[in-house]
């Protein structure tokens, strides 16, 4: 038999390294092994019952058929009034907001919707996985500043402005950060945002991560800072993990009427609507703001302690040093002094200590790895103690 061939789409993009490292765990869990899993960016809660009522009330009222591509007009306008409300993005209407199956495809209809072949895309490391996959996907070019945590994994703006090219197209930002809970400060927002907006970049706002904050830190949307600025920024967000919703596959996507227009075209033929009594429920989440609010406090009263004993716990381990993150749910510790890899130092810790982590060379940042504190406190605990028995043997 002739052998297969694939495309070049299917064979240049690269397995999710997070999705990979979970799967594995999970494996060695149903085979029997005690593992302590630190892969997976995924709350441990359930979605709150409020959103799951309305979701089973739409079910039980039929709310089964299509709905409009970019989403239930209903939906939309409460995304509209939500972004101006929480976000601060001046004069949101219904007709930019889409939503998409998925906060990972709401960023990629953004780079499809404005980034071509021969475009470069300018990404900060550590990234999200995803990033550059997504860039090369539309026939576009990753370009990768490292950002290391001698700058608190922050991307300057002499950096950015250093790197862009006649081929730039846009920057892609995250805060807070996944991999490294980093969040950029209203002043380095603006900073950032004044060198995008000299050179006619677009922004990609990845803003997942909006609500999971500590420290008494505040998230600042690039779009809230202007009108230039929201005209060039995409705002992407989405309910999987503020709201304990990953599997229900809901992403947001906030941007100029054009952009939305043409994002609109692109999941019409890709996908078509998100599935919709799943927006039902998310339109509950946005319509009763108070009981989302106490919702999300309730996980971060967990998430924050377990940030503080995860970080003590790393911290103390001698070789390794590690950020305080302020917002999302990861910490993203140095490595490098043990003289490994960061795919050799996960796989030993695994097959060692059945410690499940991702190893940094999937964000980027070959030195470090990353530790998802979004599990129980019994399992950071007990991760821990084999870390530390693991690096005390290297």
């Amino acid at each position: 038999m002739e052998s297969l061939k694939l495309s070049d789409w299917a064979n240049n993009v690269a397995p999710s390294p997070t999705l990979a490292v979970d799967a594995k765990a999970k494996a060695l869990k149903a085979a029997g092994e005690d593992v302590c899993g630190f892969g997976a960016g995924e709350p441990d809660f359930d979605t709150p019952a409020f959103i799951k009522a309305a979701c089973i009330q739409a079910l039980n009222e039929g709310k089964t058929k299509y709905c409009p591509a970019p989403g239930l007009p209903q939906l939309r306008a409460a995304l509209a009034e939500k972004h101006i409300r929480d976000n601060k993005i001046h004069g949101v209407t219904a007709d930019q907001v889409i939503v998409s199956p998925g906060g990972k495809f709401s960023c990629y209809l953004g780079v499809m919707a404005t980034c071509s072949p021969g475009d470069e895309v300018i990404i900060p490391a550590p990234y999200w996985v995803s990033y550059p996959e997504m860039v090369k996907l539309a026939g576009a070019t990753p370009k990768i500043l490292l950002a290391d945590d001698s700058s608190n994994f922050k991307l300057t703006p002499e950096q950015l402005k250093e790197a862009i090219t006649d081929k730039t197209r846009m920057v892609i930002l995250n805060s807070p950060s996944n991999p490294t809970g980093a969040v950029y400060t209203r002043e380095e927002v603006e900073a950032l945002v004044e060198v995008a907006l000299e050179a006619n970049l677009y922004i990609l706002s990845d803003e997942i991560y909006e609500y999971l904050l500590y420290d008494g830190v505040t998230h600042v949307s690039p779009a809230s800072l202007s009108e230039e600025a929201a005209a060039r920024t995409i705002t992407v967000g989405g309910f999987s993990k503020s709201f304990s919703m990953t599997g229900w596959r809901l992403g947001t996507l906030v941007a100029h009427p054009e952009i939305a227009k043409a994002v609109t075209r692109l999941q019409g033929q890709m996908t078509s609507n998100a599935t919709t009594f799943a927006q039902w429920g998310a339109l509950a989440a946005i319509e009763h703001p108070k009981q989302s609010r106490d919702a999300i406090d309730e996980m971060l009263v967990s998430f924050d302690c377990r940030r503080l004993t995860l970080l003590e716990g790393l911290s103390s381990v001698d070789g390794v040093t590690c950020q305080r993150a302020q917002g999302a749910f990861y910490l993203f510790p140095n490595i490098s002094s043990f003289g490994l890899s960061s795919t050799d130092f996960a796989s030993r810790l695994l097959e060692e200590e059945k410690v499940a982590v991702v190893p940094g060379i999937g964000f980027g940042a070959d030195d470090y790895i990353r530790f998802s504190y979004a599990v129980a406190d019994s399992t950071i605990d007990e991760g821990i103690r084999r870390f530390k028995a693991f690096c005390g043997r290297l």
